[in-house]
């Protein structure tokens, strides 16, 4: 199969001005939206340690989310074509950032704990297996600098 490349583009626009814009480090929110054609938009914020809107999503969260919405695409592609049957997928996932005494930080680690219902006649070892591969191929995973590790529990219907 041929290399490919695919762009992609989304729109941030910080929507946090108060009226003094930024003359204080309290004096903004720091609400943003962010947007791609043809997708409903995202209210976003900084997390609450720094000033966000715990009701907005954070970039903290979107990039668990990231990850561990790479990581379930391509488990439950491997899948259909293992003949692994999947009737349910739920992950929590969990990260840890360190943060420096000058405000820069990143992240460590950050573990996956998918949840995977499969019927009965199902391979279980072949589907656990697959979690393996799945990390292999996730396109979020391959691009951090931090690990990834996934602790996956698998279930026969």
């Amino acid at each position: 199969m041929p290399e490919k490349h695919h762009n992609y583009a989304v729109t941030i626009t910080w929507t946090g001005n108060l009226g003094p814009g930024t003359t204080a480090y309290s004096a903004f929110s720091r609400a943003h939206t962010i947007e791609a054609p043809e997708k409903p938009t995202i209210l976003g914020s900084s997390d609450p340690a720094f000033r966000g809107d715990k009701s907005r999503w954070n970039p903290e969260e979107l990039l668990l989310a990231s990850l561990s919405t790479c990581h379930q695409l391509w488990y439950l592609h491997l899948c259909a074509e293992a003949g692994i049957i999947v009737t349910a997928y739920h992950d929590h996932a969990e990260g840890i950032m360190h943060e420096e005494a000058n405000g820069a930080g990143q992240f460590t680690a950050v573990t996956l704990r998918p949840h995977v219902t499969i019927t009965a006649a199902s391979d279980a070892a072949k589907a656990r297996d697959l979690h393996h591969k799945a990390h292999e191929m996730c396109f979020i995973a391959r691009s951090v600098n931090f690990s990834v590790h996934t602790e996956p529990k698998i279930q026969k219907e």
